[in-house]
């Protein structure tokens, strides 16, 4: 009787603990496998996403080009409109001018006519050259002969002066009018294209403005999900980082999870403080920007604006921890530690513009978050590229047990 209440205990006491229990190697590792898939989905849609923004962006600068292009033409041909304009004032107050002289040159001729109609007149009523004969013939001698033969040849050559001088007034006036004529219609046709060239330009560059904004609004909506995907993806990195901390950390006792196990620990406040301070920045991933000095006022908290001691100091204040906002405060805050025996909540530096530049909260898992240079508040790897080169192996822990 005494063995079967021992068996009945033994019973429940199994049947408890099988309910406490930690979830299996297998469940973890599950667990893992199932976020780093995840994972591995949304870096390809961030690819993608990258991508597509590249190509908005180079259409954006090939546009961009063709609008400076568009904007020098439109000046361009703006000035040579005015040059025109000029021209054509300029041809205007020529004409006035030629307008004038031909008036002068008019009365010039018109004069001369009345006289040409006299001297035609005279001849007609003198029988013509006959009374050139007379003048000459009636000299009374040989001296006046020669006198009156020279008068004769001056009125002779007077006439022939008289007619040459009309004609070539008439001529200079009929060239005159017809060159300032053509020049005029050319100028004016010059700027009618031209007016007609500008008001094409300038459709283009409406066109060219409204592509623009449709571009720009393309942008911020492939930057806008790329963002909704970074966030996602940095909560799944955290959640990695825990879930491989947590791995490395129940090597040596997942080997025991078909016994009994009573004492499984809750939560302390220790591990919320940490939990607080590794997830307090979930929400910027993806939606914040790096601002040297940034994150020790309400506005940019508020926007999402950081430096990377900014964003520690903050974040650890999320938890009740008062820590300095400065890399070489918070180098000497706290107790140093090595990265084997990180865990997460410990800070770790980096030696970038100088040593302990660069500061970051440790996820455990090799990667840490921070707020980066390059990316604002992000999740990113230690162990590889341009951190694992810039790692100074400084390790400082605030929370302690």
């Amino acid at each position: 009787m005494k063995m079967k209440i021992i068996a009945l205990c033994t019973t429940f006491i199994m049947g408890i603990g099988s309910v406490f229990s930690c979830p299996s190697v297998d469940a973890k590792e599950n667990n893992l496998k199932s976020v780093q898939d995840q994972r591995t989905g949304l870096q390809t849609d961030i690819s993608k996403a990258n991508l597509e923004i590249f190509q908005v962006q180079d259409e954006l600068i090939r546009l961009a080009e063709q609008i400076i292009r568009v904007e020098q033409a439109i000046k361009d041909n703006k000035k040579m409109i005015e040059q025109t304009e000029e021209k054509v004032k300029a041809s205007q107050s020529q004409v006035q001018d030629l307008q004038q002289e031909i008036a002068s040159i008019q009365d010039r001729i018109n004069k001369r006519n009345e006289l040409i109609k006299k001297r035609a007149l005279s001849l007609q009523e003198s029988g013509g050259q006959v009374r050139y004969i007379h003048v000459v013939l009636g000299s009374s001698s040989f001296s006046d002969f020669v006198e009156r033969l020279g008068a004769v040849a001056s009125m002779v050559e007077a006439d022939q002066d008289l007619v040459k001088h009309y004609k070539e007034d008439q001529n200079e006036v009929q060239t005159k009018q017809s060159s300032v004529v053509k020049k005029l219609n050319e100028l004016q046709n010059m700027k009618t294209e031209l007016l007609w060239m500008q008001e094409q330009i300038l459709e283009q560059k409406k066109q060219n403005d409204a592509l623009k904004a449709e571009l720009r609004m393309k942008e911020q909506e492939k930057l806008s999900e790329k963002a909704d995907l970074q966030q996602k993806d940095g909560t799944l990195a955290i959640k990695e980082a825990l879930l491989l901390n947590e791995a490395q950390n129940s090597k040596g006792t997942d080997k025991n999870n078909e016994t009994v196990n009573l004492d499984v620990p809750l939560p302390t406040t220790t591990n919320e403080a940490i939990n607080v301070v590794i997830h307090a920045g979930e929400k910027y991933i993806g939606n914040s920007v790096y601002v040297f000095g940034g994150g020790r006022n309400s506005y940019d908290v508020a926007h999402g604006r950081f430096d990377c001691s900014g964003f520690v100091a903050w974040a650890f204040r999320q938890a009740g921890f008062k820590v300095g906002a400065h890399t070489d405060i918070l180098k000497n805050t706290g107790e140093r530690v090595t990265l084997s025996e990180a865990r997460p909540g410990d800070l770790v530096f980096f030696d970038t513009y100088k040593i302990d530049g660069h500061v970051g909260i440790y996820l455990g898992g090799g990667k840490f978050i921070g707020s980066q240079s390059s990316t604002g508040i992000a999740v990113v790897d230690l162990t590889q590229g341009f951190y694992k080169k810039k790692f100074n192996g400084r390790v400082m822990r605030i929370i302690n047990d």
